[in-house]
């Protein structure tokens, strides 16, 4: 094994969660565990946000033309925000949010493992015509992205940014 591989597979490990669902037909959401306070971590992105706590609900829509819609958000730091992200194609979509570099790096990984399993607090993968939630609290200022991972999407530019101010 080379090392670009064992360091991709290393990645992958630090990015997928224990709580696991491949890519396949299911949404995670099914499958996301409870809110426990207990087992949140904290990332460069913020954490997982307690559902009680919710401060503002956006509402995301996703498309096959590989567009978020909207793209932009804006947010106070601090806010708690329940992502709610409809699927309005007829192919699965995701949304995940994170710092530009982990996103890049979870694709590139997504396009050599596309059955790779993982369900994290900051990701909903969603099935044509469902819906998913993502409840996230940004704890630090600066600009983040939210991405569809699924091979293919994110290259033809299915990305969204979130300003935390």
């Amino acid at each position: 094994m080379n090392n670009e591989v064992i360091w991709l597979s290393i990645a992958a490990l630090a990015i997928s969660s224990t709580t696991a669902l491949a890519h396949g037909d299911k949404g995670h959401d099914a499958n996301k565990q409870a809110y426990d306070a207990s087992k949140v971590e904290e990332r460069a992105f913020g954490r997982e946000g307690n559902p009680k706590q919710v401060t503002r609900v956006v509402k995301l829509g996703m498309s096959d033309a590989f567009r978020f819609t909207p793209a932009n958000i804006t947010v106070k730091r601090g806010e708690t925000v329940k992502f709610i992200v409809h699927n309005d194609g007829k192919q699965m979509h995701e949304m995940v949010l994170g710092t530009t570099e982990e996103l890049k790096e979870h694709a590139e990984l997504m396009k050599k493992f596309p059955e790779m399993e993982h369900a994290d607090a900051n990701m909903a993968h969603v099935k044509p015509g469902g819906s998913g939630e993502i409840v996230w609290q940004f704890t630090k200022a600066g600009e983040y992205q939210f991405a569809c991972l699924i091979p293919g999407h994110y290259e033809a530019g299915m990305v969204g940014k979130v300003t935390v101010k």
